[in-house]
């Protein structure tokens, strides 16, 4: 038996006789159709079976969520079992739902070249999740699609779309806090903020916390830039071997780097935390070889991966506007920050 032929916007505008233009503002609810016409394009494309709107058969429920091969294969365990407990977390969450989450790895050369894993062919699916951080180019090639979307732990501020993340300014804004209430003035940041827009993120809400207490930032004390991951450790190397006068304490863009940090500072006969203090952010699960618990920033997983599947789900999921849901993670103290 052949496959049954999928409906595009096309079939829709010539079956209304109206033109494909006005099928996507309809579709995705923008200006420029009335509100009859939308109410007639959104009923035919039920009525036709096309993409979200089409009914799901029972078992084909799916949910598509595309996430980098590195991530799922990467050396450092420690820092991508967060990846992985998130690429889990979306499984379970879309199951609540009644829903399938096929994960779909997505490899180098298919990021490069633009094109589509088999299962955008192989299998119905009401929408996809973007994992993490991928070529702008390829997201763009998905945001394209006409089907429900939702980037999810990064994002890109010019492809409007909808995108949960984890309150990145606002949490970094509370571990300064903690660092500065702990009597530390002169502070540190480590955290490639070219790289993705948490780091960034992470950086905004360390520069508010110093601000409003009146600390001086300085240049120094700061590693902002990376060429990339596995660059990190040699960088922090070289740019520790730079400083003059040091920090008393470090906030770092996450709990990967505020470990290597740890231990390029014991190599440097640095006690931690009475010489520098440290805190991190996601709260990763690592072996502690270091003898140090962090203070850092809890990433509520969970409540990311609900935020998500919920948000792909509603109405919103089609829009192609900016719409950024932030779950706010939770600071955990713990021995890693000395009072001063």
């Amino acid at each position: 038996m052949g496959r049954k032929k999928k409906i595009s916007m096309q079939d829709i505008a010539d079956h209304l006789q109206i033109s494909k233009n006005a099928v996507s503002l309809a579709l995705m609810n923008k200006k420029g159709v009335s509100e009859e016409m939308r109410q007639l394009v959104q009923q035919t494309a039920r009525e036709m079976g096309y993409g979200p709107y089409a009914p799901q058969e029972s078992g084909k429920a799916n949910i598509l969520v595309l996430v980098p091969e590195r991530i799922m294969s990467y050396q450092d365990n420690d820092h991508f079992q967060f990846f992985h407990d998130m690429i889990w977390g979306l499984e379970r969450s879309a199951r609540k739902k009644g829903f399938n989450a096929v994960i779909t790895p997505l490899d180098r050369e298919t990021e490069i070249s633009l094109s589509l894993p088999g299962p955008f062919a192989d299998i119905p699916y009401r929408g996809v999740i973007l994992f993490a951080i991928t070529d702008r180019a390829y997201a763009k090639r998905i945001w394209e699609l006409d089907t429900p979307l939702v980037l999810m732990d990064s994002y890109y501020r010019d492809l409007p779309c909808p995108a949960v993340t984890s309150g990145n300014l606002e949490g970094a804004h509370v571990a300064v806090t903690h660092l500065i209430e702990a009597g530390h003035q002169r502070i540190g940041f480590i955290g490639p903020t070219n790289l993705s827009t948490s780091h960034e993120e992470r950086w905004f809400g360390y520069e508010k916390a110093m601000k409003e207490q009146g600390l001086s930032i300085r240049d120094a004390d700061c590693l902002t830039i990376s060429q990339g991951y596995d660059c990190t450790k040699v960088e922090m190397a070289q740019f520790l071997d730079g400083l003059g006068e040091w920090p008393t304490a470090f906030f770092c863009g996450n709990d990967r780097i505020a470990y290597l940090l740890a231990g390029l500072l014991k190599e440097r006969n640095k006690r931690l935390p009475e010489d520098v203090s440290i805190a991190g952010f996601d709260d990763l699960p690592y072996v502690n070889v270091e003898g140090l618990n962090m203070t850092t920033m809890r990433v509520e997983k969970e409540r990311m991966c609900d935020a998500a599947i919920n948000l792909l789900l509603s109405e919103l999921g089609r829009t192609r506007e900016s719409i950024h849901w932030q779950v706010q993670p939770t600071l955990v103290v713990r021995d890693s920050v000395a009072l001063r």
